[in-house]
């Protein structure tokens, strides 16, 4: 079936696909409707051979600025979480392990089997920060800024940003982040290790989608999907865990076509031809 998203855009180019979170006039704040066509739009990725990688990004000036506040309006009124179910745009991508650490939104990116990239073209706040933080890189803007904004709503540090953030920047920058609430910019968001890349302002999008492209040209689609995997997987486990299973891991790599190709084709000096990562209905 094919699905006509309202809130976002959805395309793909070769091995590159983008969602473009598409409501400048909000700055593209998140509705329920924006959040259900990513996750749908990110199957899509998952389900698309040619698919190496995704970027997410935002549409004019800003990424996202968070959940939108007239449904943050309701939920102060109700004094509870509100969202519709868009029975449609139900979809359960990633995870083939059917990992439950990776069952919420947004730890459901750690799950999936591609790599994505956040395109922070401007500002991310809230819920925006957080989608961003749990994308597996960030290329950010120089003059973008990031903002947790949970404090000056009399939040906690929500949406799994108190597991994750703490691990890309370290507790005392994580805290400071938190705490202060306070505008941070590229080219401070790089130096402290929260941004992979610094882009020129406009550029970042563009970036992203490049280094996707390289990948698909030199990476095997299933060796990435194997090290996200090994990534996320061994950040809580113990070292002698961790060994044990990329010891069976490797050993399944060295049986896969995957292997062979990569030796012949860097003997032969021409372009890999890997395997792709396939996802059965």
């Amino acid at each position: 079936m094919t699905v006509v998203y309202e809130e976002i855009l959805y395309e793909i180019d070769g091995p590159v696909a983008t969602i473009t979170m598409n409501r400048p006039d909000q700055l593209n704040a998140l509705t329920d409707l924006t959040q259900a066509e990513i996750r749908h739009a990110l199957d899509q990725s998952e389900r698309n051979p040619d698919v190496v990688g995704t970027v997410l990004t935002g549409a004019g000036r800003g990424f996202c600025a968070g959940v939108d506040m007239n449904a943050l309006s309701n939920m102060s009124a109700a004094g509870e979480r509100q969202g519709k179910s868009h029975d449609h745009l139900k979809v359960s991508p990633g995870n083939p392990d059917d990992d439950p650490n990776y069952k919420s939104s947004p730890t459901y990116f750690l799950g999936l089997r591609k790599p994505l990239i956040a395109a922070i073209n401007g500002a991310a706040a809230g819920l925006g920060f957080s989608y961003a933080t749990f994308c597996d890189m960030r290329f950010m803007d120089r003059k973008a800024k990031i903002v947790t904004s949970f404090a000056p709503r009399g939040l906690i540090a929500e949406h799994g940003t108190s597991w994750m953030l703490p691990r890309l920047v370290g507790p005392s920058n994580a805290l400071d982040l938190f705490w202060s609430s306070r505008r941070v910019d590229g080219e401070e968001a790089f130096r402290m290790g929260y941004a992979n890349r610094l882009c020129e302002d406009g550029q970042c999008a563009v970036d992203a989608q490049n280094y996707i492209r390289e990948m698909a040209g030199t990476s095997a689609p299933m060796a990435l999907m194997m090290m996200k995997r090994q990534v996320f997987k061994h950040l809580n486990r113990e070292l002698g865990e961790s060994m044990d299973e990329s010891t069976v891991w490797m050993d399944e790599s060295l049986a896969r076509n995957d292997f062979k190709e990569g030796v012949a084709s860097f003997v032969e000096k021409r372009a890999p031809d890997f395997q792709k990562v396939e996802v059965a209905d």
